[in-house]
């Protein structure tokens, strides 16, 4: 489970520097900070939060 979160955020990370920089402009979507830059942003930190709630949460119970 976690590699597969860690693929997928590194390819949320991917598509998110990819359209900040343009390369998916002859699709329509703007450069800078479009939709496709917040939402793949916003993504990846739920992936982040995520993780983070999940190892507090086995903390604890190894406590």
């Amino acid at each position: 489970m976690v590699k597969l979160l860690e693929t997928i955020g590194l390819a949320l990370v991917a598509i998110m520097t990819l359209g900040f920089v343009g390369i998916f402009a002859p699709y329509g979507i703007p450069n800078g900070t479009s939709e496709l830059f917040w939402g793949c942003a916003g993504a990846a930190l739920m992936i982040i939060i995520y993780r983070k709630v999940k190892n507090k949460k086995t903390e604890e119970k190894e406590n």
